[in-house]
């Protein structure tokens, strides 16, 4: 085999393990993302490991000091973290593409196979599109933090939905949803454009419960659904890249199985009995427990919640808490808020102490 060849195959094993091995570190550190970690890992090792014995052959022929290429050096620089993953992406992607063009060679087919790597090229495009998914929902992740209000229909009892959202925003929740099953998606339309303008103008994250098209109408931020909605995976096709996904849950395996399907954040519970929802099944504090430790996701306590048992589900591991007649039954809506927030920043200070 010419050793030209051997120098290509080198420069763009090494290229494909150092990109890979970035992503990997983004996935791990920056992004706490365990099944990413995982897969890109496992691509960089099979992708070095099938070089097998021509390892020697390739270091042999190496010759870094007398590569022209050192000289161009480029001054392009990335301004942030998403435009070096996406560089290192490309850089994967253009190396794996060389090296399956080579191997279709009669002299290289025999220790690389142009149909793996075709397909490891594949897999990196699905991973640099999950890669900057995530960081592009970082943000709105992040929020999912504090006190989770659900402006449920029923639970409103006639009042003005705009109002109370007004009211618990003021009050200091951070993230609102929209939950109602009985009226048409062309009556709830407006209303849900209405609280997204609010939402967005204080800061606040604006869910739809259940409904695609209306998230979709609406530009809201992102869709909360249960496990007999539609499928996750086929939710996080028709959300663009940018929007979150809630799942609703209630065991360690349909988390796990949320959270590698692409879901942003779980909803657990119920976690106490639910005044809205007597018929739900009370998974209980120890499976909250087990669920916040099983996955990387924020994780939302939901079911029951009070002022006098925030404090347990806060304590076993959940990001945030998700409340409906704690906050819509009481009179006194924003003060209700108010003092349910400074309950929930008082125990994380308390955490944060021990």
């Amino acid at each position: 085999m010419q050793p030209q060849i051997l120098r290509i195959i080198d420069a763009n094993i090494n290229r494909t393990s150092e990109g890979l091995r970035f992503l990997e570190d983004v996935a791990r550190f920056l992004l706490n993302d365990s099944y990413l970690t995982e897969q890109l890992k496992a691509l960089r090792h099979n992708i070095v490991q099938s070089i097998g014995d021509y390892d020697v052959n390739l270091l042999t022929q190496r010759d870094s000091e007398g590569d022209i290429g050192v000289l161009q050096i480029s001054m392009e620089k990335k301004s942030d973290v998403l435009g070096l993953v996406r560089a290192n992406a490309k850089r994967v992607e253009e190396s794996l593409r060389v090296m399956e063009e080579l191997a279709k060679l009669p002299e290289v087919c025999s220790f690389l196979d142009s149909t793996k790597l075709q397909k490891a090229r594949f897999a990196v495009y699905t991973l640099e599109q999950n890669l900057v998914s995530r960081f592009l929902r970082q943000d709105k992740r992040e929020k999912i933090a504090g006190l989770y209000v659900i402006l449920d229909t029923e639970a409103l009892k006639g009042r003005n939905e705009v109002k109370v959202a007004q009211e618990v925003i003021q009050g200091g929740a951070k993230v609102l949803q929209l939950r109602d099953k009985r009226r048409s998606k062309g009556e709830l339309f407006p209303i849900a454009n209405t609280l997204r303008i609010v939402c967005r103008e204080a800061k606040v994250l604006f869910i739809i419960n259940d409904y695609l098209d209306l998230a979709l109408a609406t530009d809201a931020d992102g869709l909360h659904i249960g496990q007999e909605d539609l499928p996750l995976s086929i939710v996080r096709k028709n959300l663009s890249i940018d929007k979150i996904i809630g799942c609703s849950i209630k065991t360690v395996v349909q988390a796990q199985k949320a959270e590698a399907e692409g879901a942003d954040y779980i909803a657990a519970g119920a976690i106490f009995s639910s005044p809205t929802k007597p018929e739900s099944q009370v998974v209980g504090l120890d499976t909250l427990c087990q669920i916040k430790k099983a996955v990387s996701l924020p994780v939302v306590a939901i079911g029951g919640i009070t002022p006098e048992n925030v404090v347990q589900a806060l304590g076993v591991g959940a990001d945030s808490v998700a409340v409906i007649s704690a906050i819509l039954g009481e009179k006194d809506i924003e003060e209700t808020t108010r003092r349910l927030v400074n309950k929930i920043e008082q125990s994380r200070l308390k955490t944060e102490e021990t």
